[in-house]
Parts: C-alpha cells; structure tokens; sequence
C-alpha cells in the first residue's frame, strides 16, 4: 500500500504527461544490454574471458549430468591430451569436485590431482580419464543431501540413491566421452569410499571394477558415529560442517585450546549440539534419536546390504590397520560379500599398515613407527595399477594378485595369503588362544590358579581418561593436527593412572604372530548402573632400542576399542547394569596382523572412559545418554575379574605355535 503522500502526487498527474512516462518505461525495459555506466572509462574486465589451453597436457569438460528424475549433478571431467580408448576412473564425492581436481593450477594433469583423493601416480601415468563428481545435494550438484543416502527402501521413500546415482552417471559417461573405452572403474576413500559400494548395487554394465577404500559402511558399530554403542563425539564438528549448508560453509567453531575442555564444559554431547544450534540439522536430530542399534541404523549397513546382493563386479577392498576413523568397514564388506565369490577371483583385500588415506600418501611410517620402505607406493605400484589395468586397460594382462594382500607389523613385511582371517575363535583353520588377565596384574596363556580375585579402580567421570596427551587437538589432517596418528600414540600416558587397570606379560622369547581380531572375554563388575569398558592389546617395546633409541619401553596399541556395558545382552537392547555383580562381556577388537618379537612383552589395559572422542558414560543409567543430567555423572567403582571361574582374557588369534 503506498503512503497517502504518494497518492495525492499522483493525482495532479496529466494523462499526456503519464503516458509519456509509461512509454519511456517500456522503452527503457526492453533494452538487452546495459550501456556502460562510465563509457569514458570502461571496465578492464572482459565481457567473457576464454583462457589459453593449448599447452595443457590435459581437456577439462564441466558438465551437469543428468539423473533419472530430473536433477543434475556436476562433474568434472580430465582428459589426457590424445586420449584414445581410455578407461575412465570415477569418484563421487561431498568434498567439492572442483577442489580435489584442482588442488594447484597447472598446464599438467599431476599437480592437479596430487591430493586427496587421487592415487595421482597411477591415475596420471597410465592415462586414465578422471572424472569426479559432486553427489547430490552437495556444492555445485542440484537435489537434497542426505548423509550416506540410504538405498531406496524404508529408510528412503525417493525413486533415487547413490546406486542410481552412479548408475546414470556411468550411463552418460560412456556415451558422451568418445575418447574413453567404455569401461569404467569406480574408486575412493572414506565417504569417497561408501561410494563405490553403492555402486555394486545394481550396477551398471561399462562398470568393470570397485576399489573401496576405508569406506564408511556401518556407522553404529564401529566407523564414524559409534564403537559398540559409544558415540564419537569428536565427530560433531564433522556433521555440524557437512550438513548445515550444501558448500561447508558454516564452520565449526571453538573458545577452548584444549578439545578435552571444551566436551567437558558441556556435560553430554546432547547439551553440546544444543550449544551449537545443531538441533536444526536432519542427521544430527536422527542420531541423538536412534542411540541404539535399531532398524534405522541395521537397516543402511552396507555389508548387510550388499549380503543380499548379487556378486556382478570385481572389488578390491583396501583397509588400513590403524584407521583412525572407519577401522569396521571394509573388513565388514569383506565378511559379508567374500562367501559369494565362488571362484575365488572376484574379491581381494588389502591391508596395509596406515592411517585413514594414508594408501594414496607417502606410507613409510605412521607417527614415531618405521615400516622400512614406501608401504603405500609399493600398495599403488604392485596392487593398484596392475589390478586397474587388468579390468580398465584393453589388452593388459591379468593382474597377479593374491585373494589377501596384508602387511605384517612387527616383521614389517607384505604377504600373499589365501584368506582372511587366519586364526579366530571359530570358523578357521587355526584357532585363536586365550591371553588371561591375572592376578598381580600379568598376563599368561595359562588361566589362573590362585591369588585375588579380581582389581579394582574407581572411574570418576568428572576426571575421565584422556584418549591422547592433552592437550587434545581438534580432527583435522592440516596445520601441524595429528589426528592422523593418534592410533598409535605411546600409551604410556595411560598405564600410570590409577583409574587405567595394567596387565603385562613376561618378556617374550619366541614371536608371537597374530592374524584376525582380538575377542575380549572381560568379566567386571560396576558399583553404577551401566559402564563403558575400554581393552588396549599393546606390543611393549624393550626398554632400550639401538636403531631407534626414541622408541625405548614405547607402548603401541596393536588393538584397541571400547564397549557400552548396557547392549551386553544386545545392541538394539539396552539395559541397566546390575550394580557389584560380576557380568560377562564379550566383544571384536579390530583385526591385526602383527608379530610381537622376542624382547617385546604384551601388555592389556582396561579403564572406563576414552575421552573427548567418545561421549562420557555418567554410569548411571538413563534412557537415552545425549541427554544425560550432571546429577546423573556418578563415580563408580570398577572390578576386572580374573578367578579360574571368573576368568578374562583376550581371545588372540594366534597363528603358530
């Protein structure tokens, strides 16, 4: 509505007069183009700008691909100069695909590419087109994002996913690249990782080969979100910046040096999100919702997915024995799909002594531990390139590669294997052997026959234990963070309190090889109502090392995880622990392959807390623990157990004598 003043001025307007006013609009609202503004002094600017990029050693084509229900997703896509009858190699990202194919401006392919998430060496040097794309709902790609889409079913009531997805992308790949081949190979890490999976998932038929690596898969039991039950909370900046905009543009923010204080100050990781405004965010609302293995979280596990799936593509799935952040998934992927390979030739795994990613870096150590060569490049060299060429390469020839791939710590040396893993508690050829905790705090292969019954500790979780030296740095692979590493940080730190229970063995005089997952057979008691219990198998270093004096009674963690006592009688069942009772618990360390030498002892520590990266256990039970009260914190007093008719001990997968 105009002001009165406005109307009185119109009204003493003449019609001539107006109507020379409405044609001047018209006139002036039908030209194309606006004049310069400063036509004496024009803009340096050019209208359109076309760079020179005849010496390239590349073709770079943006283009918006087209899915099946109309949104389009954008892709970047390099192109050696002359390519002819070149596979392609295809990655789908939420990282931005502008940035991982431009990672510095040059006239060649390689600096473009050398970062995260290109095997740069193998991309470049055997002439592949690359192709990277933005997933849905994420930077330059139209449509809505959902944190690892679900497949179509009751958990995604849409006609499209990241398996339609890939499915059209490759559709449109193969019949506009005419200097490609047809045959396209799908490859990438972590969520890069997920990706290739849901590309098994009715796949396409120019799909020839999946190369997952650390790829998210089940993000309750034991990548991402949760440990057996324990929430990650270290991982709310993750979600907070991922999922508040479709171009990561809202960071996460932090008033505190120490990441120990800032979780601390908060209480629960609920009382966290709040202070952050993450209550506004889908995924975040759906995990403080689903704390429990229920049917949202069992539902989108892709090893159960794929369980029900036909075996149609080669997969080669690579993880790496210290990721410090998707540790469960491709050995999940592995148990589930490996049955379906009938002959023997359409599943391979590698494993490698790395942290997240660290496959397509440089691999020749991992924080203070030496490997003795490039474990990374020979993986890239040996494994990858061959194993892509075989499938994506016309012609080649097949690639030798064996069913298992693994790197053995320890002996610091690759080996050929027929399968995965080699010893367990049932199931195997080789059968595990139990390592018992016993009284005075030793370590035997032998159960216990006398001494106490049990040690105790108090956890207090107004002091929990820190998972790494403080102060605690943020996640971050950038500006000096070590987060990478932190897997294998000396856990010297944490055998000297006195809320950590210490087990050690004998000095060992013979090796002792290992090859699958420790099982953790711990009997305790609580005086709360429910517990987290947290087992570290440890390889102790002599007390002096000549070639390496730094690493001198280092204590590294082989294995290591944590468990919520309430799913003891079931994930998707919670339940209050019976306070002073002694309970059995029994849960997966993550799988390693290493050997302890003849001078080293074992060592296994057990305590209640791991913080920040996972969320404190008040230790009194309450329904769901996002929001737990400060009332509800309590300390408890803890008994690991260690009579003969009470026995803990650690399942090892011995392989040997």
């Amino acid at each position: 509505m105009k002001s009165s003043r406005a109307v009185i001025a119109w009204r003493g307007v003449k019609p001539a007069f107006f109507t020379l006013l409405l044609s001047l609009g018209s006139a002036s609202m039908a030209t194309d183009a606006p004049s310069q503004q400063y036509p004496n002094y024009p803009s340096e600017t050019p209208v359109s700008f076309k760079p020179v990029t005849s010496s390239f050693d590349y073709v770079e084509r943006d283009v918006m691909i087209p899915m099946r229900d109309g949104v389009k997703l954008n892709t970047v896509i390099l192109i050696p100069k002359n390519a002819k009858h070149a596979g392609i190699v295809l990655t789908r990202t939420p990282y931005e695909a502008k940035a991982l194919t431009h990672h510095m401006m040059s006239g060649h392919l390689g600096p473009m590419l050398e970062g995260y998430d290109n095997a740069t060496d193998v991309i470049v040097e055997d002439g592949y087109i690359r192709v990277i794309q933005d997933i849905r709902g994420k930077y330059g790609s139209q449509g809505d994002y959902v944190m690892n889409r679900p497949v179509h079913g009751p958990l995604n009531p849409t006609p499209v996913d990241d398996a339609t997805d890939t499915y059209d992308t490759i559709d449109w790949l193969v019949k506009n690249i005419p200097e490609s081949n047809g045959k396209v190979g799908t490859i990438g890490i972590s969520y890069d990782g997920f990706e290739p999976l849901m590309s098994l998932v009715n796949p396409h038929p120019a799909l020839k080969v999946a190369v997952p690596m650390n790829p998210m898969v089940d993000g309750w039991m034991g990548d991402d979100w949760f440990h057996h039950g324990a929430f990650r909370q270290q991982n709310m900046s993750y979600i907070y910046e991922q999922t508040a905009s479709r171009d990561n543009s809202y960071k996460w923010w932090t008033d505190y040096h120490d990441e120990y204080d800032l979780f601390m100050q908060a209480g629960s990781a609920g009382a966290l999100g709040n202070q952050y405004g993450m209550q506004q965010i889908g995924f975040w609302n759906k995990v403080i919702a689903h704390p429990a293995y229920d049917s949202f979280w069992s539902d989108q596990a892709v090893d159960k997915l794929l369980a029900a799936q036909p075996l149609k593509v080669p997969v080669m799935l690579v993880h790496s024995l210290w990721d410090q952040e998707d540790i469960y998934g491709a050995l999940a992927v592995y148990r589930a799909i490996k049955p379906k390979d009938k002959n023997g030739d359409m599943v391979k795994l590698v494993m490698g002594p790395w942290h997240h990613g660290q496959e397509i870096e440089e691999g020749s150590s991992l924080g203070a531990i030496r490997f003795g060569s490039d474990t990374a490049k020979y993986f890239r060299e040996h494994i990858l390139r061959p194993y892509l060429a075989h499938y994506l390469k016309d012609g080649a020839p097949k690639a030798d590669i064996a069913p298992v791939t693994a790197f053995q710590t320890g002996t610091n040396q690759w080996q050929r294997l027929n399968r995965w893993p080699l010893a367990c508690e049932e199931g195997c050829a080789t059968k595990s052997r139990p390592l018992y905790l016993q009284a005075d705090q030793k370590l035997s292969f032998s159960a216990s026959t006398s001494g106490t019954a049990y040690d105790e500790y108090v956890s207090d979780p107004a002091h929990p234990v820190p998972f790494r030296a403080r102060p605690i740095q943020p996640i971050g692979y950038d500006n000096g963070l070590t987060w990478p590493q932190w897997l294998v940080d000396d856990q010297r730190e944490a055998s000297g309190r006195t809320d950590v229970v210490t087990y050690v063995s004998d000095v060992l005089t013979q090796p002792l090889t290992i090859a699958g997952a420790p099982i953790v057979h711990l009997v305790a008691s609580t005086s709360g109502t429910d517990s987290d219990w947290v087992v570290k198998l440890i390889d102790v270093y002599p007390d002096q090392v000549s070639e390496q004096p730094e690493m001198g009674g280092y204590q590294l963690a082989v294995s290591m995880d944590i468990f919520r006592g309430r799913y003891r009688e079931g994930y998707d069942n919670p339940k209050p622990l019976a306070a002073n009772q002694p309970l059995a618990y029994r849960f997966d360390l993550p799988s390693a392959n290493h050997v302890f030498l003849p001078g080293h002892r074992v060592m296994v520590q057990v305590q209640s807390s791991w913080f920040p990266l996972y969320d404190r256990n008040p230790q009194t039970f309450v329904p769901n623990m996002f929001w737990a009260k400060p009332g509800d914190y309590q300390k408890a007093t803890q008994r690991i157990y260690h009579a003969a008719d009470q026995a803990s001990y650690i399942a090892l997968p011995v392989v040997g004598d």
